[in-house]
């Protein structure tokens, strides 16, 4: 188990703690950045507080146009480039143009995610949430080795949420060929994916001297919600029954700001300098789940498991070759 240092190191910070204060002592200057999802909800707030520090950063988006649209008035220098991770085909000539624009990448925050859609495929038939949320990324990452390999004190970021907790990998059936679907079931799956990628990686990582995390941005309204309907949010507890955020739920909700500032300390903490394949949550690490923890909080055994993280990087791997 990657469980042994899975424990709050007392960062300083709060979970509502804000970018300028994660980042108030760190220079990015001369930095690269990639940040997936970089154009709404937490993945834009990430964008504009590292490239206010300096980070050239990079937001590969499926909707190039939308997404220049929304990063046009942030300051700093930044590039989008068109990529769909539901679509390996577009995933090289993403590498190729930042490998000509930048020649190495130095933080990669992979936070785009689809959340409880219908059931669609991806690729060679892949469940699309397992599909995008993991093997995107997967393919994604491997593709930028090269250029990480390049970087300097190289942090990945794979972005999980506690949904995780709901479930393991459903090893035998990750694609729900056989087995009913069910959107929160699918979705944890895919949570849980990466926060074993992250351990995974991680691994990898250390002959370039890198490191990877999982992060829990924790409860935020964006457009991650969009395939929720009011109905459903409201029996979920995060609405009221007039539609308004329930105001328990809002005292724990952060903002889109607030939402994108553990991937940021786990991206730029010189306290994880000697740490790595670990799960993040209110900018700190968080501690493995027990009874006494709120359900909301916490990581559970399973995520940050080695045999498990080993036995999802051989069947991505598979995947990816047989794709």
């Amino acid at each position: 188990m990657a469980a042994a240092d899975q424990a709050p190191i007392g960062s300083g910070f709060v979970p509502k703690s804000e970018p300028e204060q994660i980042l108030e002592n760190i220079d990015l200057t001369g930095k690269v950045a990639i940040v997936t999802g970089g154009y709404s909800g937490i993945g834009i707030e990430a964008v504009r507080a590292l490239a206010a520090k300096g980070a050239k950063t990079f937001i590969p988006a499926r909707r190039a146009d939308i997404a220049a649209q929304a990063a046009k008035d942030i300051k700093g220098d930044i590039h989008v480039i068109p990529m769909d991770l539901g679509d390996l085909s577009t995933i090289k000539p993403m590498a190729d143009a930042i490998t000509k624009q930048a020649g190495k990448v130095d933080i990669l925050i992979n936070n785009a995610a689809i959340m409880a859609n219908p059931e669609t495929r991806v690729g060679p038939g892949w469940e699309s949430q397992f599909g995008v949320n993991h093997m995107g990324h997967f393919a994604m990452t491997k593709a930028l080795m090269p250029l990480l390999a390049k970087g300097e004190n190289v942090r990945v970021i794979s972005l999980s949420s506690v949904a995780h907790r709901r479930r393991d990998m459903q090893w035998d059936d990750i694609h729900f060929n056989n087995t009913p679907y069910d959107k929160w079931e699918a979705y944890a799956q895919a949570k849980t994916a990466n926060s074993l990628f992250a351990v995974g990686l991680n691994k990898r990582l250390a002959e370039i001297g890198g490191r990877a995390f999982a992060v829990h941005p924790g409860g935020i309204l964006t457009p991650l919600q969009r395939h929720l309907s009011t109905e459903e949010q409201i029996a979920l507890g995060w609405l009221d029954k007039d539609g308004n955020l329930n105001p328990d739920v809002a005292a724990i909700f952060k903002t889109p700001a607030q939402g994108c500032t553990t991937s940021l300390w786990a991206a730029t903490s010189p306290l994880l300098a000697d740490k790595g394949g670990l799960y993040c949550e209110d900018c700190d690490i968080a501690p493995l789940a027990h009874d006494d923890l709120p359900f909301y909080l916490g990581v559970a055994p399973w995520a940050v498991d080695d045999e498990g993280a080993e036995r999802l990087w051989q069947i991505s791997e598979d995947l990816l070759a047989s794709a």
